[in-house]
């Protein structure tokens, strides 16, 4: 599985009603934790005084990324994301031993 580091701001049209957001947002509660038990969703953090998240994503590549662990979150039609696709860092200390 690749890792992708995916930011996503969160945009809810004009006139949508306060229980369709609740609604959403708790589905999307019960997604995320599917997701990481897949090992989909590795961590999500949300930048100190912004609306906007950041998180280490799992997929077999960005297509799968977007069809099959993005595009199922239920707050996805208000989402617009920037997706990085990322490799191990030879220094980075959790890559571990053993690797070139």
């Amino acid at each position: 599985m690749r890792e992708f580091l995916v930011e996503i701001t969160t945009t809810i049209p004009e006139g949508t009603s306060q229980d369709e957001v609740d609604r959403r947002r708790a589905a999307e509660r019960v997604r995320a934790r599917e997701l990481a038990a897949h090992d989909q969703l590795g961590r999500l953090w949300r930048p100190v005084g912004e609306k906007r998240s950041i998180g280490i994503w799992r997929a077999a590549d960005e297509e799968e990324l977007h069809e099959k662990v993005l595009g199922t979150l239920p707050l996805s039609p208000w989402m617009s994301c920037t997706v990085t696709p990322l490799e191990p860092h030879p220094n980075d200390p959790g890559w571990g031993e053993g690797h070139a």
